[in-house]
């Protein structure tokens, strides 16, 4: 592995102590203010009580059953499930049996995710995972996290959920997107390539990421001499292309969705194939089934990155024990790390209220023994002991806004037949999340 040297971070929260709780997505700062505002509560037992979960552990998803990531969803529901499954399997949480409801998160073109919030709420989830999409979380949390329920994405990576106001109740496993752009701008500049061509999907992901490639690689010596945000909806990407094609790139970057099947089209069309110009693509449209119709050798050779290691062998062969049709394994580690860290939280806390699993959050995951899966570290619990769960996506100790401290980022090589190695990477690069 190879470390990168952490990048400065200048956030909102520094410029005022008094904006803190307003202006920071925090995982450690709300869970203080929650233990601040329960130990300030009258002693009475009706504050008490209301303040409580019902008990019953109810987590839900928001995870993509369609639409534009809907080839994230199914290795996303297969991790949650297999750890719901563990967690049940070891006796549950609070002494009873942990209830899932999933939900279709659809994508920015559809109101799915806000009815499917509804849906959940209307449930009495304590904690939601997802969504898979940055801009899906991004138009629901305030009616997540205004609930007093967590909200617990296993892949966002916009920069923007650092500082967004969550009430504390805000967190996720899939590193932002400072690191992998870093890395990806790393890598293109070492691969020898001066002059850069970006083009991006117009929404917090596509723009965060082109803007931190953007800086890494001109901060190597080269030079991104055009970037086009370009509408994913657009039913033609003819002009977009012809903007990177006039500059003559020796790199191109793909930033985008599904919709990247098109743009790929377009390139080919316009002779900036991959033999010619070298491509980078990112975790959003790597794995896209339509590459899979394409002539052989149309993706030979591009690289592209993707958050986190690969999922390990014996958590692949669980996962199509219950999903044999399981072909992509993106995100479910993170998201089967998301459900036991829940979990072990609302077991820390004695509590399964949103607000007691957020407080607890950051405590399971650093500063105690080491523990790797959910009957151990239940049981560490149980004994009294503080505990810090290492899991499937690698070790997790939150930061103050919610965002794992450090992470690793794979980096993958398509072959002739249009596909990359899932299980193997040319090489991953960890680094710090802040600093």
């Amino acid at each position: 592995m190879i470390r990168i040297a952490p990048a400065g971070r200048a956030l909102a929260v520094a410029a005022a102590a008094s904006l803190a709780l307003t202006a920071c997505g925090g995982g450690g700062d709300a869970g203080t203010a929650a233990k601040a505002s329960e130990s300030a509560a009258p002693a009475s037992s009706a504050p008490a009580a209301a303040a409580k979960g019902d008990g019953t552990l109810t987590i839900g998803t928001l995870l993509p059953q369609t639409g534009s990531l809907a080839f994230l969803g199914p290795p996303e529901f297969a991790g949650v499930d297999q750890a719901i499954k563990e967690i049940n399997d070891a006796g549950g949480v609070l002494g009873k049996q942990v209830t899932k409801i999933h939900t279709d998160s659809g994508d920015t073109t559809t109101n799915l995710a806000s009815q499917s919030v509804d849906k959940l709420l209307a449930q009495k989830a304590d904690a939601i995972i997802g969504a898979a999409s940055s801009s899906v979380s991004e138009s629901v949390i305030d009616k997540i996290t205004g609930a007093g329920v967590v909200q617990f994405s296993p892949a966002n990576t916009s920069d923007k959920f650092t500082t967004i106001n969550d009430n504390g109740l805000y967190f996720r496993t899939a590193p932002p997107d400072k690191l992998q752009g870093r890395v990806l701008g790393d890598l293109i500049a070492a691969d020898g390539s001066d002059t850069i061509g970006i083009l991006a999907m117009q929404d917090s992901y596509g723009s965060g990421l082109a803007d931190q490639v953007t800086k890494t690689a001109q901060g190597a010596g080269a030079e991104v001499v055009e970037r086009v945000d370009y509408d994913p909806k657009a039913a033609d990407f003819s002009a977009d292309v012809a903007k990177i094609k006039a500059k003559n790139p020796k790199a191109i970057v793909l930033i985008g969705f599904e919709e990247g099947a098109k743009v790929v089209q377009e390139l080919v069309k316009q002779s900036l194939t991959a033999d010619k110009v070298k491509w980078y693509m990112v975790d959003g449209n790597m794995s896209n089934s339509n590459y899979l119709k394409m002539p052989k050798n149309t993706l030979k050779g591009v690289k592209g990155t993707i958050p986190g290691a690969a999922a390990p062998e014996e958590f692949r062969k669980k996962l199509l024990a219950n999903d044999p049709k399981l072909t992509n394994y993106t995100y479910a580690a993170e998201s089967y790390d998301a459900a036991i860290l829940i979990a072990l939280a609302a077991e820390a806390a004695k509590d399964d209220s949103g607000k007691a699993i957020a407080a607890k959050l950051p405590e399971v995951s650093k500063g105690g023994e080491k523990c790797k899966d959910f009957k151990t570290c239940a049981d560490l619990l149980k004994a009294g002991k503080d505990i810090d769960y290492d899991g499937v996506s690698g070790p997790i100790e939150f930061n103050d806004a919610g965002d794992p401290a450090e992470a690793t980022i794979g980096v993958y090589q398509y072959g002739a037949e249009n596909t990359y190695d899932a299980t193997k990477a040319l090489e991953y690069r960890t680094g710090k999340i802040d600093g």
